[in-house]
């Protein structure tokens, strides 16, 4: 499905919860925004002129989350709010903040994605600005075997496959064009971490904001009972058990390919960054924030 104009929210949208690396309590108000200003984020808490224009030159950091930063303001964790502003079609908003980071609330974009579906979206009068390249862009990791490979195309197309080497999750792929229905399909999908990476993550400040009700925990290797106490104290619940598919019984998966959909939601957010809709089909093995990030910077070198 092809919009041909601009489109904004038709009101503004209020969500607060914690950040998932820093642990604090935040509030973003996502506002309608004028013709041709693409996606902001106003650093409340540091002002009115406390701008950051999320343009992959002021990616600042990729570590387990997309940061942009500009003029010394830095805004952490925008790639699930980005993604649901893209996948539900809209052009141009206002993102206030009071905080450096953005809730983390269930760990996918869905709540950002039914709030915009309730009231649907304002229509405006200038032309949507496809993305159109000239040639195609590869952006390889040569460690981690990681590509992105971006080609022209007629519309956005997302063709994205995950190989973590775990016999719980195996390969997992999934895709999504503008034609699907985004809310459906990637909006629920929520984040996901290996038992194994859990205890580094907290003992290096990472995840304080962590915790089951935000992302799905995949059981890798044997678990000692020790373990699993000691997780359930870390975040403060009852006893947890380990499910006969390899995940910890805190949740329900809502798709058998549920990680690869959230990593498709990630890759939709960072790509974000290009500036705007790009018409490309994006062909991605094994993405993550940096590899995606470096992929839309040099989107952007090439269309500049």
């Amino acid at each position: 499905m092809s919009i041909s104009l601009q489109q904004t929210l038709k009101k503004q949208y209020e969500f607060e919860g914690k950040g998932l690396h820093t642990g604090k309590i935040g509030k973003v108000i996502i506002k309608p925004a004028e013709e041709d200003s693409g996606i902001r984020f106003r650093r409340t808490d540091l002002g009115e002129s406390a701008i950051v224009h999320a343009l992959a030159e002021n990616v600042s950091s990729t570590s387990r989350s997309t940061t942009i930063s500009e003029d010394g303001v830095s805004v952490a964790t925008i790639e699930h709010i980005m993604s649901a502003l893209t996948g539900m079609g809209v052009d141009n908003a206002l993102i206030d903040i009071d905080n450096v980071e953005v809730p983390i609330l269930d760990g996918s974009a869905r709540f950002y994605s039914e709030a915009i579906a309730k009231d649907g979206l304002e229509m405006q009068s200038s032309a949507r600005k496809y993305l159109e390249l000239s040639d195609s862009v590869e952006v390889k990791d040569e460690n981690s075997g990681a590509y992105l490979k971006i080609e022209p195309a007629d519309s956005p197309l997302y063709d994205l496959t995950v190989d973590f080497n775990s016999k719980v999750l195996g390969i997992q792929k999934a895709e999504w064009n503008m034609s699907m229905d985004y809310l459906k399909e990637i909006a629920s999908c929520r984040t996901f971490v290996f038992f194994h990476e859990i205890e580094y993550l907290f003992s290096n400040n990472l995840i304080k904001g962590g915790d089951v009700d935000n992302s799905i925990v995949i059981v890798e290797h044997p678990v000692k009972e020790e373990q699993l106490a000691h997780l359930s104290k870390l975040f403060g619940i009852p006893k947890l058990e380990i499910n006969e598919k390899g995940y910890l019984n805190n949740l329900e998966l809502y798709f058998p390919n549920e990680c690869g959909r959230h990593k498709l939601l990630d890759l939709i957010g960072d790509m974000r960054l290009c500036g705007g809709y790009l018409n490309a089909k994006i062909t991605a093995f094994k993405p993550g924030h940096t590899i995606n990030t470096n992929a839309a910077k040099a989107v952007r070198k090439l269309l500049k």
